[in-house]
């Protein structure tokens, strides 16, 4: 198994080829995370590489009693975070359909017609999902996509958003709750 800490040692002196066997190591599961928060896999692709920029320019500073995957998670959140917020800003007034739904509109309106029923059906639920989560505040929105979606365990995402496994069950029980009740607000308006 590959000693991460000595990986970022030597890349601290500068080795290119630690960095990137580190990137290597790390990519898919940034790129993941990333993907579940803005749901467009070229956005999550350049999200990624600021991820990766933000961590070669901090390495120096990197504690080495913490995980560099619960770092790199913390990083991906974060710079998700901050592109949602900067094309919710962009978009502030223009009339234009917020991130996840839009792609998810995309998906739909080009495979509507090569579906069958069940299967549109099963889309609209998610696309439902997705809004309702893009709704909720952004602590309960973290916790829920760590939780839910990426499906890591409780600790890990305490470490993730830097609280308490408390803070994260907390999170997680009016992160449910409120999405229950838009997912039933909605339901009642189309009955």
């Amino acid at each position: 198994m590959i000693n991460e800490i000595q990986l970022i040692e030597q890349i601290n002196q500068g080795d290119t080829a630690a960095f990137r066997q580190l990137l290597e190591l790390h990519h898919r599961k940034v790129i993941h995370i990333c993907l579940s928060f803005v749901n467009d896999p070229h956005d999550a692709e350049d999200i990624a590489q600021e991820v990766f920029i933000e961590m070669f320019r901090s390495l120096k500073n990197f504690r080495k009693d913490a995980s560099v995957s619960t770092w790199l998670y913390r990083l991906s959140v974060n710079k998700s975070l901050d592109f949602i917020r900067q094309s919710k800003r962009q978009k502030r007034g223009s009339g234009k359909v917020g991130l996840m739904e839009k792609t998810d509109l995309e998906r739909l309106s080009i495979s509507n017609w090569q579906m069958p029923s069940d299967s549109m059906e099963e889309d609209d639920k998610k696309k439902l999902l997705y809004m309702a989560i893009e709704q909720l505040p952004e602590r309960q929105k973290k916790a829920i996509i760590l939780s839910q979606i990426k499906e890591l365990k409780q600790q890990e995402v305490a470490e993730i958003m830097e609280t308490t496994i408390a803070s994260v069950e907390s999170l997680l029980v009016r992160a449910k709750r409120k999405l229950k009740e838009t997912l039933i607000r909605h339901k009642e308006e189309f009955i």
